[in-house]
């Protein structure tokens, strides 16, 4: 009996010696192909408010990715979060990026220093705002006159509101009526409409103290070199503290050159909205080649309402193609509901199954290479054109309503891609920048 029990505890032992060894072994096998893969890198975003789910979805990916971005608002605030997320992150092999909006530079900056003692090479950077180019065209911008001081805003409208020191406001729609409010005394204010038919319609005992073509002639942001130089000057001076230490990464759907003109160095372009993928790899490969830089994709909503991301199949084509075109960062992004009964935010299975697909079947396969379609035809637009390229009714810098020359350009950038697929890259005409030689096809767009 006392035999018998010998035998089965020597082959418990031998059992659970065999399971850790095995165990080792696949951890160890894991952090080596990671290791191999720096090159690439495969992940997914948190925008939750959680320290505990973070590190749930850390683990429910961390033996297919070798990226973690913290995408969130609320923990942005809170830098013992973010270290303990990092931590987590990092201790499983995974490289680490978190997000900063409109942050305190001093703050950012002290922080910065530790995070990178802390991290050493697995903080890849920080990715520092986004959609600058978005939001120029879509929604709220705000600029400060360098010379004046005068707060200027572009609206989600496409109006301009220009606000100056002595409280006067100018309005300018962007169907061409000019609002101008004059402040009094007596705190009411003067309020005039000026037409461009010379119409003048003056409220609360306004007078005309003023012309349509004055005020035109005043307002910011008239051409697409000056909204360039504008928003080129700002973000530049914005980045400055943050170049000077890490990797500065964002992500976008439109305007990628800009964001890179910027000063950015990784721009992520967003899969999603119904745009053209193929558009969307030729406008951010094409931007970041030119200038020199990185890029990669994240793959975003499809969909307003659930199921919001597209399905799996879809996103696997989507990473395996841009990862072909030669995308250095290939990430999912994931937003947290309030009150959502799913753990892991908009990502389901088949997600997650997609996921890991790319990264044991593409990624890990020695006989799928990166970039192997490479871009040998460039499409050249005009210098600083802003248009979002969405439709041919899409806005310029969402200042301009589009016209002929906008028109022209939208069904030139078609053609051409329907022509040469992710062979094509579309840049801007610039001559500080060289173009690549690989491009032994170029189209140029004729004003």
């Amino acid at each position: 009996m006392f035999k018998k029990q010998k035998t089965i505890l020597a082959t418990i032992l031998i059992v659970i010696i065999v399971l850790s060894t095995i165990m080792a072994y696949s951890i160890q096998h894991s952090k080596q192909q990671k290791n191999k893969n720096t090159s690439t890198f495969v992940g997914v975003t948190y925008g939750g408010n959680s320290v505990s789910e973070a590190k749930q979805l850390i683990n429910k990916v961390k033996t297919y990715t070798n990226l973690f971005i913290l995408q969130s608002g609320n923990l942005q605030r809170n830098p013992d979060a973010i270290n303990e997320i990092g931590d987590y992150a990092v201790a499983t092999g995974l490289y680490f990026i978190p997000y900063f909006g409109n942050y305190i530079e001093a703050s950012l900056a002290t922080w910065l220093d530790s995070a990178k003692q802390r991290w050493n090479d697995h903080l890849l950077g920080i990715y520092y705002r986004d959609e600058l180019g978005g939001k120029m065209l879509d929604d709220y911008y705000k600029f400060t006159d360098p010379i004046t001081g005068n707060a200027i805003t572009k609206t989600r409208y496409g109006d301009i509101v220009v606000e100056k020191a002595n409280g006067e406001i100018i309005h300018y729609e962007i169907d061409g009526n000019i609002n101008l409010y004059e402040p009094t005394n007596n705190g009411e204010g003067k309020y005039s409409t000026y037409k461009p038919d010379g119409t003048i319609i003056l409220q609360h005992g306004a007078t005309a103290t003023t012309t349509y073509q004055k005020l035109s002639a005043n307002r910011p942001l008239k051409t697409n070199e000056e909204i360039v130089q504008q928003i080129t000057t700002q973000n530049t001076n914005d980045l400055n503290f943050l170049k000077k230490s890490t990797t500065v990464f964002s992500s976008d759907y439109v305007l990628y050159w800009y964001n890179y003109q910027s000063g950015y160095d990784v721009i992520l372009t967003q899969l999603g909205w119904n745009i053209s993928l193929n558009q969307q790899i030729s406008l951010c490969r094409g931007a970041a080649v030119t200038q020199n830089k990185d890029w990669g994709v994240i793959v975003t909503w499809r969909y307003n309402n659930p199921p919001y991301l597209d399905s799996g199949d879809e996103i696997y084509n989507q990473l395996k193609t841009s990862y072909e075109c030669g995308a250095k960062y290939m990430v999912l992004f994931n937003f947290y509901e309030e009150d959502a009964s799913n753990p892991y935010g908009t990502l389901k299975n088949e997600h997650f199954n997609a996921l890991k697909r790319f990264w044991r079947d593409v990624v890990e396969n020695p006989h799928i290479k990166p970039n192997t379609i490479e871009a040998n035809s460039v499409l050249i637009l005009p210098k600083n054109f802003g248009g979002g390229l969405r439709w041919r009714e899409d806005t310029v810098w969402g200042v301009f309503k589009a016209d002929d020359t906008s028109g022209r350009i939208w069904d030139l950038t078609q053609t051409t891609l329907n022509t040469y697929g992710y062979t094509l890259d579309i840049v801007y005409d610039d001559p500080t920048y060289t173009l690549s030689p690989n491009y032994t096809n170029i189209i140029k767009f004729q004003k």
